[in-house]
């Protein structure tokens, strides 16, 4: 069966999420189309993603930039609905919690579309989270949903998706890391940077870290700590970038600040770190592969495994820069990595899809 799919991508963990998913369908002879809604429209959070991925150019690039949530949400929404009128596929696949998910999902499903989520039935419990109200509404919107980790499947099951719908299929985050692993180059950082001993990353951009002055502080004043004892290299997002730097973050010469990296040399900078500071979800997924030390400043997670499996913790901007010292000093984790995480989550999307099709239309 050939189908037409078009995939909605709006941020870079879209991008490396969706990657081995279209190349899987694109083999199974599927006629594609790709739409990038243009929410992270930065050159090195965007683009250059599509080249070191091996992404076919979009289709459409819709341009909305950046927003409020309703306004970005409601823009991505209007001009997806005109582009699905115009170009009906047979599926639109979604893929994690952005905006721009959420956007996709609320377009194909008033008008009938049939709906797939990559990367289902994540949860942090945490409402105070755009992002757990757009995987929420998300999973509820979508035909058919794809599981990347054990759990999702229960809390799907709780919310009353029938277990027909749901797949668990592995991460095709994983699949882009697997497939890209020759290319990351530990001393990435001491070529580019300088730098001759151990380091720490950071990662920082969620608004309940670095939206108001007083938290920018605080965790301006931890950074500093942990860089006291070793040098940090903190890729700085641009939502964040105005408050850190007012609340200090320059102040300290071992915290090196650079602009957002390409995919290929920011896992480089990971694959040779001491430890990860972060708030992001996709990262702790990628030093658990990559066995190096994570440390979520968050008080949740929408991906519990990470933590199970060893190589994740919860931590407070009070106690980071003790628990950072003490990943550094302790080295990589040895613990088992999660079921299915074995570079053939995209092989397993296609086919399962494909097969779904079929039926549906019989």
């Amino acid at each position: 069966m050939r189908a037409s799919i078009t995939h909605v991508l709006g941020a870079r963990p879209n991008f490396v999420k969706a990657a081995p998913v279209i190349r899987a369908l694109a083999a199974l002879g599927h006629e594609q189309r790709i739409i990038h809604t243009g929410q992270h429209y930065d050159e090195k959070m965007s683009d250059i993603f599509f080249v070191q991925l091996g992404l076919p150019e979009p289709d459409v690039n819709l341009g909305v930039g950046s927003g409020s949530h309703g306004k970005m949400t409601a823009q991505i929404l209007a001009k997806l609905e005109d582009e699905f009128v115009e170009h009906r596929p047979d599926v639109v696949m979604l893929y994690g919690d952005v905006n721009s998910t959420v956007a996709a999902g609320l377009a194909g499903v008033k008008l009938g579309i049939r709906l797939a989520h990559v990367e289902a039935g994540l949860r942090s419990f945490d409402t105070g989270m755009p992002e757990e109200w757009n995987r929420r509404l998300t999973d509820n919107m979508c035909d058919i949903l794809f599981a990347t980790s054990p759990e999702a499947i229960g809390y799907l099951a709780q919310e009353g998706r029938p277990p027909s719908a749901v797949h668990l299929v592995g991460n095709p985050m994983i699949d882009t890391l697997i497939a890209n692993l020759d290319k990351f180059d530990a001393s990435y950082a001491s070529k580019t940077y300088g730098l001759d001993g151990k380091y720490v990353v950071a990662t920082l951009h969620r608004p309940a870290n670095v939206d108001t002055p007083e938290r920018a502080a605080e965790l301006v004043k931890a950074l500093h700590q942990i860089a006291a004892q070793t040098d940090v290299i903190f890729p700085v997002h641009p939502r964040g970038r105005a408050t850190l730097t007012k609340a200090g973050l320059l102040d300290s010469p071992r915290v090196k600040v650079v602009d957002p990296l390409g995919y290929i040399e920011f896992m480089s900078l990971v694959r040779g770190a001491a430890a990860i500071v972060t708030d992001s979800g996709g990262v702790q997924e990628e030093t658990t592969l990559l066995r190096v030390p994570c440390l979520t400043l968050r008080p949740n997670t929408e991906r519990p495994i990470t933590i199970t499996s060893g190589s994740n913790r919860l931590v407070t901007v009070d106690d980071v820069a003790g628990l950072a010292a003490k990943a550094v000093h302790d080295g990589p984790y040895d613990g088992e990595l999660p079921p299915l995480w074995d570079g053939q989550a995209g092989p397993r999307i296609a086919r399962i899809l494909t097969s779904w099709l079929e039926n549906a239309d019989d």
